[in-house]
Parts: structure tokens; C-alpha cells; sequence
């Protein structure tokens, strides 16, 4: 049987390679082929069109300021077609007007995906205002407000991301006010919505708040089956107002 004999070193960057868990890992956070597989996300994330493996390995683009480096002359004169030059051109400049909630996902940074930059851009309208503090408000776990805070110092910083050609910033968009109205907690099977989250998401928009079970904070039942369950007797104990109709309770408050 021939000896397997496990590498030492990165094919790639020649960086002593780390085992963990019997699997080996690059540790060079400049090593090239990660530098690749990097840009062609942030590619893929803000859809910059034609800008695949291929292309990003004939450009030799090794980070994200190389991207934006290109004159339309330069691009026609290195990928050989005036069509492709042209075209990579203009999805690069389209992609300067990229937001925050999409540039974050877009630099890989562990546990940054778009869920948790929605939550994140709904509070904090430019990357200057992100700290451990706003991403954990913002309803990020702990492991991904410290992968985004090392992030911003190690990475964002030092490689001087601030050069790239983003406001880094987005609009939070104005909400107009809405009076509580009411906590509502909804039991059985719906009639007047085809599901449960259709039916909040219009209490939410009329000023109702909703609970799943029924707390001490819950005034309004919507039992729209007509089935006495133990959700309908307690709130009967508990003097709570029973509704039989989600639509006739919006229009009667």
C-alpha cells in the first residue's frame, strides 16, 4: 500500500498548514486562492455579471480594490473583446451603488449573511456607527457582533476597505407611527387569511402587537374555528375579549 504523506504546507502560499479536527487549514488570511474565492463572492453578492472564476483569474484580481482599478480600455484590452469589456464595464460601475445591507455579505465575513444585515441596517444607517454594542441591540448573537467588530478592525481598516467606491451606508426607512392598539393571540385555524403570518403581518400594520400564547399582557383572542379550546376557556377566565373574525375586529377598532 503507498504511503499517504500529508502536506505541510499550502499549495497555494506555501503557509505551514494547521490540522483541526483531521483537516487542514490555510491560516494566511492573504493567501491566493483564498484572495479568489473571496472576490468572486463579493461578486456574486453584488451581482457583478461576467465577473466569474474565469474572468477574476484572467484579471488576476487578488482583492477587492483591484475590481474597481479598471479603466472600460483596459478591461476590453484584457479580456480580448470590446463586447465583454464594455459590458463588465458598466456592471462593474453599476455595482458602486451598492448599500450596506448588501455590501456587509459580501466580504465573507463569518456569520454576516443578509439575514443578519437586515437586522443590522434597520438601526445602523452607515458602517461608522457599528460597534459590539449596535450589532447585538440590532438582535445579532454574540459569535457574529465579535466576527464583525474583528472584522472591521483587522480587515476593513487595515486593507483600507474605506477606499472602495460605497457610501457604506443605507436609507432607514421611515416608519410611520401606528398606536398600540391592542395585543392579540390568535388560537385554532384561521378563515379570513390562508395563514397565520399573513393574518399578523395586517395586525401589525393596523397597531396590534401579537403574542403566541396567552401572557398577562394579551387583551385580544381570535378564535375564528369556533372550537372552544383551552386557549379560549382561559382567555374567557381571564376576561380577555374573543374575537370569531380577524377582519371584523379591524374594523370595529
Amino acid at each position: 500500500m503507498q504511503e499517504i504523506i500529508i502536506p505541510t504546507h499550502c499549495p497555494a502560499c506555501n503557509t505551514v498548514l494547521e490540522i483541526v479536527n483531521d483537516q487542514l487549514f490555510c491560516r494566511n488570511i492573504n493567501c491566493p486562492a483564498k484572495s479568489s474565492k473571496r472576490v468572486e463572492h463579493f461578486a456574486k453578492t453584488l451581482k457583478i455579471k461576467g465577473l466569474g472564476k474565469a474572468t477574476i483569474e484572467k484579471l488576476d484580481l487578488q482583492d477587492y480594490h483591484d475590481i474597481y482599478s479598471f479603466d472600460e480600455t483596459e478591461l476590453v484590452q484584457l479580456l480580448g473583446s470590446e463586447r465583454l469589456g464594455t459590458k463588465l464595464f458598466a456592471e462593474i460601475e453599476n455595482s458602486k451603488s451598492a448599500d450596506l445591507t448588501t455590501l456587509l455579505p459580501a466580504f465573507s465575513i463569518p456569520l454576516i449573511g443578509r439575514s443578519a444585515s437586515n437586522k443590522l441596517t434597520k438601526k445602523v444607517s452607515n458602517i461608522s456607527e457599528i460597534t459590539y454594542a449596535t450589532a447585538t441591540e440590532c438582535g445579532l448573537g454574540p459569535k457574529a457582533a465579535s466576527n464583525l467588530v474583528d472584522w472591521l478592525v483587522n480587515e476593513f481598516h487595515s486593507n483600507e476597505y474605506y477606499d472602495l467606491p460605497f457610501s457604506f451606508s443605507c436609507e432607514i426607512p421611515e416608519v410611520d407611527y401606528v398606536p398600540l392598539k391592542g395585543v392579540v393571540c390568535i388560537t385554532g385555524k384561521l378563515k379570513s387569511y390562508p395563514t397565520k403570518a399573513a393574518a399578523e403581518k395586517v395586525l401589525h400594520k393596523y397597531g396590534y402587537e401579537t403574542k403566541g400564547s396567552l401572557t398577562k399582557n394579551v387583551t385580544i383572542l381570535v378564535n375564528e374555528s369556533g372550537i372552544e379550546s383551552a386557549k379560549t376557556n382561559k382567555a374567557q377566565e381571564m376576561g380577555i375579549k374573543i374575537y370569531n373574525n380577524i377582519k371584523q375586529l379591524i374594523e370595529e377598532n
